[in-house]
């Protein structure tokens, strides 16, 4: 990413801002916020919140820092008041062993438990610099997202404003208000505890390449047939089914395909509808139809994780009385 300096000029002795240009930033601001909170929802009411007071406070705004700058206090402050005394937010795989094929969902646990997915446009811009792009592609990703949440709050800030959004450690700062000393040793300390999980935020994955959307081709054609045999040449032998908001989830072929063919026979026959959420393959699966009408109903927002030409993860998130509507998706597919 660019500094500050280049992207925002001072506006100082300039007129105030309108509404219209602290709207321009609501994507980037969104993708900052759900990077800190881990919901969509959070993150949208969290920048909703930051230009309602940034509006409020346009009397208030000498220029002596940038709008963005400005924007990004205001942010970070909604945020860490956020997150006071809340339990982080999490991934089934964070929270216990994996399961098998036959154990039973339990019941579900509470919406703020788990990361959320975000549609892509919510959080990534529609244009510029392919290697900035990448990079935020990648740190929207749902097991980076993840990560970030096991750092306390100044340090995810931290992280996200200086491996993310590449400000400088005087930007940040002046931000929090604190001292480059005090934040490089912050950095340092968010860094080793996403190393030791082994996720970073300087890798980058190229785009989606014709093999993978083929890979992506050949699973939507498996699952709709529900064909387990080619589902299973698809994935990674480490491969893992979670399905918020139930904590259980599965790894490995056999307990996959056993969960598929016994449990989770209900979606045989499921329709998938393509979209794109954390910056990685998304589908919303439709279940098949149980009425005279024949209609579709929404069953599963699946987020799919690739890696070295297989599926690694199925990320199903049934929660889509709330999720349907965020990505845009009709709660009914005719037949």
């Amino acid at each position: 990413m660019t500094d500050l300096a280049a992207t925002d000029a001072t506006v100082q002795g300039a007129a105030a801002p309108g509404p219209e240009e602290l709207e321009r930033y609501r994507v980037e601001l969104t993708g900052y916020c759900y990077r800190m909170l881990g919901s969509a929802f959070e993150a949208q009411d969290a920048v909703q919140e930051t230009l309602v007071r940034a509006w409020r406070s346009l009397d208030r705004f000498e220029g002596r820092a940038t709008l963005r700058s400005w924007l990004y206090r205001i942010a970070t402050n909604v945020c860490l008041d956020m997150v006071k005394g809340k339990q982080r937010r999490a991934r089934p795989m964070d929270l216990s062993p994996s399961s098998t094929a036959e154990s039973t969902l339990g019941p579900p646990l509470p919406e703020i438990t788990w990361i959320q997915p975000i549609p892509d446009d919510r959080v990534l811009p529609a244009d510029g610099d392919p290697a900035d792009l990448a990079v935020a592609r990648e740190t929207v990703r749902l097991a980076f997202v993840a990560a970030l949440q096991h750092l306390p709050p100044r340090q995810r800030a931290v992280l996200i404003l200086r491996e993310v959004l590449r400000w400088k450690a005087t930007e940040v700062a002046d931000l929090l208000g604190s001292t480059v000393a005090s934040v490089n040793s912050a950095l340092q300390r968010a860094r080793a505890t996403l190393a030791a999980g082994a996720v970073t935020a300087a890798s980058a994955s190229p785009p989606m390449d014709s093999e993978q959307q083929a890979l992506l081709a050949r699973y939507v054609d498996a699952f709709e047939r529900y064909d387990m045999d080619c589902l299973v040449s698809l994935l990674h032998e480490d491969a893992t089914l979670s399905m918020p908001p139930y904590g259980l989830w599965l790894r490995g072929h056999a307990d996959i395909v056993g969960w598929f063919l016994g449990h989770g026979s209900v979606c045989r026959g499921s329709r998938l509808v393509p979209i794109a959420a954390n910056g990685s393959a998304a589908f919303g699966q439709y279940h098949p139809p149980s009425g005279p009408d024949g209609g579709y109903e929404p069953w599963a927002l699946q987020v799919i994780e690739l890696s070295a030409g297989r599926i690694t993860a199925l990320n199903s998130f049934l929660d889509t009385a709330n999720l349907f509507p965020l990505f845009g998706l009709p709660l009914r597919l005719d037949g």
